[in-house]
C-alpha cells in the first residue's frame, strides 16, 4: 500500500487548521513543502511539544511526503526562538543527511498562516480565494506529519496531543483519545482554579470560545484541537466573542472612524491582496455596491482587525464573518499581479505585544513541559472532522467495537475523511452527526 493510500485509510486530516483531508493535499506535485513549525497562535505549545519529543518520527514522515510530492525545495520554518525544538530537528536531519534547509522567522501575528509562509520563503503571493498549490507550494503541520508517521506504521489516528493552560492549577500537554470532553482535559490539569470559568478551543485569536456550562460539558476534543485554555468569563477575549452581530453592525455605522488601521495592519492587504475592512465597514454605512461586500470573502479571520488594530474596539472580522453567508455570489478577484506592501515589515504584529494587548500576559509563561495519558470511560466522536463531507456512518447502536475500528468511512469522490473508534467498548448512541463509545457499557472493559 502506497503512502497516500495509507494516509488515508488512517484518516488523517490537517491538524493545525480547517481539517483538510490529507490524502487529497497530497495527490500532487509541488516545487516547494513548507512545514509549518511556527505555532501560529499565541500561548499555544502542543507543536513545540512535537517537534521536542518526536523528531525522529517528524523528519521521516518529511521525507516520504517529499518523495511522493517529487518537491525540488524542501523548507522547515520555525519561530527563532525556538531554540530547543530546532536543536532536536537539526540533530536528527545532520544524523539522516536530509536535504532540508530551516528558515528561522521573527516572533510576530500570523506567522504561522500558511500564505504568510509561503510568502515569507518564497516571495510568492497566493492568489486572491486560492491555496499555496497554485504558487507552487504545499504548507503542512507538525501535527499532520506526526500523524502520517503513525500512518507509515499502519496506525489509525485516533489520540491527540493538547495543551491545557490558563486559569488551572497544573498546566500541561495531555495526550487524550479523540472525543474526549474538555471537562476531562481540565481536569487532568488539576481543575480551574475559578469556579466559573469560559474556555477557548484553539487559540486565543481564531479559536471558538465557550461561555455557557452546559456546551463546556458537551464539547469534546476532534483531530483539528491542539488547545484548551482556560479564562475568567469577563476576560477581554471573551467579552469581544459574545457581542451580537447586529450589535457589532450597529457599533460599526455608528463608530468607525474611517482611521484605516484594520486595513494597514490586515495580513492579506499586506501581502497584496485586495482586502480593505475599512471599505466594507463604511460600506455598512453609505451601502456603496455588492461588489465592496464582496471583498469580505478574501478574509482568513486572522483576528489581527478585530482584537490588535481597531482603536474603537470595532470588529471588522465578525462583520466580514457575517456578509461571507449572506453574499451567494462569489468574489472574482481575477488579479494576477500582487504586489506586498512597502511598509509589510514594519507592520508585522510582534507577539509579546499582541500577548500584552490581549490581557494574557499572565499565562505566557506557563511552560508545558509535563505530559500525561489521559485515559476515559466515554468518548463523542464527531464524524465531521475536516473540511468538506461528514464521514458515513458505519456502526449502529449496541455494537461492540474495538480501538482503531472504522466507525465513520469517508464518502466516495468527496472531500471527506475515514474516522475511527478511539475507545474499545459498546457502542451506545449512534446517528450521522456523531458516535457515542462507552468502556462500561455491557460489561465490556
Amino acid at each position: 500500500m502506497g503512502l497516500i493510500d495509507k494516509i488515508f485509510e488512517a484518516g488523517v486530516v490537517g491538524a493545525g487548521g480547517a481539517g483538510f483531508p490529507t490524502h487529497l493535499k497530497y495527490d500532487c506535485k509541488t516545487e516547494y513543502l513548507i512545514i509549518n513549525g511556527a505555532e501560529c497562535e499565541p500561548l499555544l505549545q502542543t507543536d513545540k511539544f512535537l517537534m521536542r519529543t518526536f523528531p525522529e518520527e517528524i523528519i521521516t514522515a518529511l521525507k516520504e511526503v517529499a518523495y511522493i510530492l517529487g518537491v525540488e525545495k524542501i523548507f522547515f520554518a520555525l519561530k527563532e526562538k525556538y531554540k530547543r525544538e530546532i536543536l532536536a530537528l537539526q540533530r536528527v536531519v545532520t544524523e539522516t543527511k536530509a536535504n532540508i534547509e530551516f528558515f528561522l522567522m521573527d516572533s510576530f501575528y500570523p506567522a504561522g498562516d500558511e500564505q504568510i509562509l509561503v510568502y515569507e520563503i518564497t516571495g510568492r503571493t497566493v492568489p486572491e480565494g486560492g491555496i499555496p498549490l497554485q504558487v507552487g507550494a504545499v504548507v503542512t503541520n507538525v501535527g499532520t506529519l506526526y500523524n502520517v508517521y503513525q500512518a507509515l506504521q499502519d496506525k489509525v489516528i485516533i489520540e491527540k496531543y493538547v495543551s491545557v493552560l490558563g486559569e488551572v492549577k497544573k498546566p500541561r500537554i495531555v495526550k487524550v483519545p479523540i472525543g474526549t470532553l474538555i471537562t476531562e482535559c481540565i481536569r487532568a490539569a488539576g481543575e480551574s482554579v475559578l469556579e466559573d470559568y469560559a474556555v477557548i478551543i484553539g487559540g486565543p485569536m481564531m479559536g471558538k470560545k465557550l461561555t455557557e456550562k452546559k456546551e463546556i460539558e458537551k464539547a469534546v476534543i476532534s483531530k483539528t484541537d491542539g488547545a484548551v485554555i482556560v479564562l475568567p468569563k469577563d476576560h477581554y477575549v471573551i467579552q469581544r466573542s459574545q457581542q451580537e452581530i447586529e450589535h457589532i453592525k450597529s457599533q460599526a455605522k455608528a463608530a468607525c472612524i474611517q482611521c484605516r488601521s484594520c486595513t494597514e495592519l490586515c495580513p492579506r492587504f499586506l501581502i497584496g491582496h485586495h482586502l480593505e475592512p475599512h471599505r466594507i465597514m463604511r460600506a455598512l454605512v453609505y451601502s456603496e455596491s455588492v461588489e465592496i461586500f464582496k471583498l469580505a470573502q478574501l478574509c482568513c479571520e486572522c483576528g489581527v482587525c478585530e482584537l490588535y488594530a481597531c482603536p474603537m474596539g470595532l470588529s471588522p472580522r465578525r462583520v466580514n464573518s457575517y456578509l461571507k453567508n449572506k453574499i451567494a455570489e462569489k468574489y472574482d478577484g481575477g488579479r494576477g499581479d500582487y504586489s506586498s506592501h512597502l511598509m509589510r515589515e514594519y507592520r508585522k504584529i510582534p507577539t509579546e505585544r499582541q500577548v500584552s494587548r490581549l490581557n494574557l500576559a499572565k499565562y505566557e509563561h506557563q511552560l508545558l513541559e509535563e505530559k500525561i495519558d489521559i485515559r476515559v470511560m466515554e468518548v463523542k466522536i464527531p464524524l465531521d472532522q475536516h473540511i468538506g463531507v461528514p464521514a458515513e456512518l458505519v456502526v449502529k447502536e449496541g455494537q461492540i467495537v474495538k480501538k482503531g475500528d472504522l466507525i465513520g468511512k469517508a464518502v466516495n469522490n468527496a472531500l471527506s475523511a475515514n474516522i475511527h473508534a478511539s475507545l474499545s467498548g459498546v457502542v451506545v448512541s449512534a446517528n450521522q452527526k456523531e458516535v457515542i463509545i462507552s468502556k462500561s457499557s455491557g460489561g465490556v472493559l
